[in-house]
């Protein structure tokens, strides 16, 4: 394994026992955590002669300018922030990975005529706010004023962690103009078993899944365990549980639909007081828009039933909606070339995982190189792809930016 590879797997351990909670690794949204990783990976960065600095969401930027003040800019990059009892390559490999890409060429004395920015998001996973890629969001100038209204657990709003980490915030505008950008390239660790099976190091990403998700509130009426009989009972868990199956049931029976109820909250939450209230979470996704928008208003349709037959209100809050996204024809093909050149041969995937590639399509033609992960394990601590692995992709990328250079020289 050459010094560059090692010098990754080194940088991962390192991130990885950067922690909000002791024993397992949970950094969120402008946590304290997340500000060690920021400074840490920030580090990095500096060290590999990238200009650095973080903007008004809690991005890590680092640049590498180029010497043509005409030069276009490549982004390359992923998310700092982690799931709870997450593993250490989930997002924090996409962003080490280039910088250490870069430090490469820089020795070699490979000179890019375009800028690169690594991008280290402050947001990805959804887990403080129940609303994914704010940090992308931020960076694409897409983030909304109704997102800064959501609450965390203990009720405070995103804007107010906002406030708190760069004084007042006012709703950014795009880091860059399109035309000015080559276009975003993410590493990300495979999240499935298909590479494994194949008995590959890494893939290309074709397309992403359109993914939705809603905080749904049922509410009922609280009251004695031991003395309301359960025909006049206005359970709001029971309504809510029976909507959980529901949903189950539909994905089940759609080819490719995924739906999941990660997160749940009962209220009063005694064991002897019946639930007044219940408001859980709900993540729907398919690759087709179109299969994943009648699958909503089924899921629409079933939540009111439901409610109707219970005695029972329910309300929904959509807090993401991201269309599927089809990746670049040209960066693809691009990631291909240097995959046969280091792999031998390129395999081609749909991810159904949602990556910060969906929100940057907005900004940049998008493309994702994917590395294979033990047993398709991911957001769990045994999460691991190998060090031959990485080095894998630390070649392809190297060899991607190289010929990039010369096609961009020629």
């Amino acid at each position: 394994m050459s010094h560059a590879a090692q010098l990754l797997v080194s940088m991962l351990d390192e991130l990885g026992h950067i922690t909000d909670e002791p024993g397992r690794l949970t950094r969120t949204f402008l946590s304290p955590a997340m500000r060690r990783a920021n400074q840490l990976v920030g580090d990095c960065m500096n060290a590999a002669g990238l200009d650095v600095w973080e903007d008004s969401v809690g991005n890590l930027i680092g640049r590498y300018a180029s010497a043509n003040p005409k030069a276009k800019t490549l982004l390359l990059g992923s998310h700092l922030d982690t799931v709870r009892d997450a593993g250490r390559f989930d997002g924090p490999l996409g962003v080490l990975l280039p910088i250490v890409a870069l430090a490469e060429l820089k020795v070699r004395g490979v000179m890019l005529p375009f800028n690169v920015e690594v991008l280290g998001f402050s947001e990805e996973e959804g887990v403080r706010f129940a609303s994914a890629y704010l940090g992308s969001e931020g960076y694409t100038g897409r983030l909304k004023e109704s997102t800064l209204k959501l609450t965390d657990a203990d009720g405070v709003t995103v804007r107010q962690v906002l406030e708190e980490f760069g004084g007042k915030f006012v709703l950014p505008k795009p880091a860059h103009n399109r035309g000015d950008l080559l276009g975003y390239v993410e590493v990300h660790i495979e999240q499935g078993p298909v590479l494994e099976a194949k008995k590959l190091a890494v893939g290309v990403v074709s397309a992403i899944a359109g993914q939705s998700r809603f905080k749904l509130t049922w509410t009922g009426k609280a009251g004695h365990a031991g003395t309301t009989p359960m025909a006049l009972r206005q359970d709001a868990l029971a309504g809510a549980a029976e909507f959980t199956l529901a949903a189950e049931k539909l994905a089940r029976g759609t080819a490719g639909l995924v739906a999941t109820v990660g997160s749940l909250t009962v209220s009063p939450g005694a064991a002897n007081v019946i639930p007044g209230s219940a408001v859980h979470t709900l993540d729907v996704r398919h690759a087709k828009d179109t299969v994943r928008r009648a699958a909503l208003f089924k899921l629409g349709r079933l939540a009111a039933q439901v409610a109707k037959k219970r005695g029972l209100k329910v309300a929904w809050q959509r807090t993401q909606d991201n269309g599927a996204v089809v990746c670049s024809s040209v960066l693809t093909a691009a990631l291909e070339r240097s995959v046969k050149a280091v792999q031998g041969n390129s395999l081609s995937l749909v991810s159904g995982a949602g990556h910060d590639g969906v929100v940057m399509s907005s900004l940049a033609p998008v493309a994702m190189l994917f590395v294979r992960c033990r047993d398709g394990l991911s957001h769990h601590p045994d999460e691991y792809a190998s060090p031959k692995d990485l080095a894998v992709a630390l070649a392809v990328m190297t060899d991607f930016l190289e010929r990039l250079a010369k096609d961009h020289r020629g």
